[in-house]
């Protein structure tokens, strides 16, 4: 057959065009005397890729190298051509997007070796006696894989999922059949809930955040700067407090109809069957895995000098060398994890666009209006730092993704808290914590939702109750386990 003359785009019209005029609209508004023509030129640009992303006029990585092109050809950051697209790919030199789109790659073994499904079901033959054992399974073992797979969907939708539904079929338990409250429900909602929480603990358990570790320097003039390290210990108290109320939580919530599971274990040992013997794929995972984890800790530091110290990206080049020399992953797997590609394309992309907002003025004029209106209430910092942080979390029932919420307001809340007053480690902690803690609201909050929410063994109605509740529990865990826990280490 003669080779068709049609093509096709993934442009959605009618999202696009309400980007672009929000976008312009934001331009022809009455532009504030502390902000320069360029700022608000920029401002312009950055609304209207936040809509089209939030709009899904394109894929993100489509819009992103749209965005760039924009920035680049409007001379927005200077009138110099060759300095204009400097600034433009100015972030694809930063550690941090590396360090994330590295990570993914790496993550790609804990899948293709089986070690990421081994320590799965190894969980459940030691927790499996009950239907609440078997979720402490499934929430151990989302902790244990979180250090070194920044794809949470990947981890949460890629890697549990599909053994959380094992185990639900393994039950009778089937949205198919109507029997999806035998056990299915409760799992799912585990499943789910486990994901937010680990992405909160470790820098690289989920793609935003490096980005906040970016915004939180930038906010802080690099008086704070989140090493993967201090991010960790910062976050081992209050994520292992809602790792262990979290499916105390549902079971209260939505209680399963089965709970004895007394086949569970004997079920997860057959998978292990399955599996045989510890591959040689896997033990060389297992190592480039602990590796990772001994370095990003700076533990070869602590021990034997400073002249031992590894940048967290240096380690996660060296380790993706490590799989690649092995076979563990071959050059055809790197090329093929789309994930890491688009990643590094539209994290650096928006993250040059939140630095050039920055270094415009922008954000110190949006932060003294709005610090203007606290102060105007007479509100004191304990009061606007709930506000702030509520605002910030809640505000993402409006967003479908995490990197665009946190690149639109975190930099800017951040600013607007510090100017107050608020004690900046606890308070850059909290919001480092909400950025995570927000994906538990919809089924729409971020890549892992739909997959698991998909699987039909929830209503909308369901989740979005769950949702709410969890992301209360897991803000009053913070906000008391954590600040009781960060003055215990000296954070304020």
């Amino acid at each position: 057959m003669p080779p068709s003359n049609k093509s096709s785009s993934d442009l959605r019209l009618v999202p696009a065009l309400v980007a672009v005029g929000l976008g312009t609209l934001v331009y022809f508004l009455p532009q504030p005397e502390m902000v320069s023509d360029q700022g608000w030129l920029m401002l312009a640009i950055f609304i209207g890729t936040i809509a089209a992303i939030i709009g899904k006029a394109m894929s993100i990585g489509a819009i992103s190298i749209l965005a760039i092109a924009l920035v680049a050809a409007s001379g927005v950051t200077s009138d110099n051509p060759g300095a204009a697209i400097k600034d433009a790919l100015s972030s694809f030199s930063s550690p941090l997007i590396w360090l994330i789109a590295i990570a993914v790659m790496i993550s790609r073994g804990l899948i293709n070796s089986g070690l990421g499904a081994r320590i799965g079901y190894y969980f459940i033959a030691l927790t499996g006696r009950s239907t609440l054992g078997i979720g402490y399974g499934l929430a151990l073992s989302e902790l244990t894989l979180a250090p070194v797979t920044p794809s949470n969907t990947a981890r949460g939708g890629g890697i549990m999922h599909p053994i959380m539904r094992s185990i639900s079929k393994g039950f009778g338990s089937s949205p198919a059949e109507g029997t999806e409250g035998k056990i299915g429900k409760y799992l799912a909602l585990v499943n789910y809930h486990s994901n937010p929480i680990t992405s909160a603990m470790f820098v690289t358990a989920t793609a935003p955040n490096p980005l906040t570790v970016q915004l939180v320097a930038d906010a802080t003039g690099a008086n704070i700067n989140l090493t993967w390290t201090t991010w960790a210990l910062a976050m081992l108290l209050p994520g292992l407090a809602a790792i262990a109320l979290m499916p105390l939580v549902l079971y209260w919530l939505y209680p399963p109809e089965v709970r004895k599971t007394p086949d569970a274990r004997r079920f997860a040992r057959e998978k292990l069957a399955e599996l045989g013997p510890v591959s040689r794929d896997e033990k060389l995972m297992l190592a480039v895995f602990l590796m990772l984890l001994v370095f990003w800790a700076d533990l070869p530091a602590w021990l034997l000098g400073e002249s031992f110290k590894l940048n967290a990206t240096t380690t996660a080049f060296l380790g993706l060398s490590m799989l690649l020399v092995t076979g563990v992953l071959h050059w055809k797997d790197i090329l093929e994890e789309k994930n890491a590609w688009d990643t590094l394309i539209w994290f650096g992309a928006l993250v040059m666009m939140a630095t050039q907002l920055n270094k415009l003025g922008v954000i110190d004029w949006f932060s003294h209006s709005v610090q203007q209106w606290i102060t105007d209430t007479g509100m004191g910092w304990p009061l606007a730092s709930v506000l702030i942080v509520s605002i910030f979390l809640y505000s993402h029932y409006f967003f479908a993704s995490t990197t665009a919420h946190i690149t639109a307001m975190m930099g800017a809340f951040l600013t607007v808290g510090l100017s107050l007053g608020i004690p900046a480690m606890p308070f850059v902690l909290m919001m480092a914590a909400a950025s995570s803690i927000m994906m538990t609201l919809t089924h729409y909050a971020t890549g892992t939702s739909p997959v698991i929410f998909g699987s039909g063994y929830l209503t909308l109605g369901e989740w979005w109750r769950a949702g709410f509740v969890m992301s209360l529990v897991n803000l009053l865990v913070w906000a008391v386990v954590g600040i009781f826990w960060w003055k215990l280490l000296g954070y304020w």
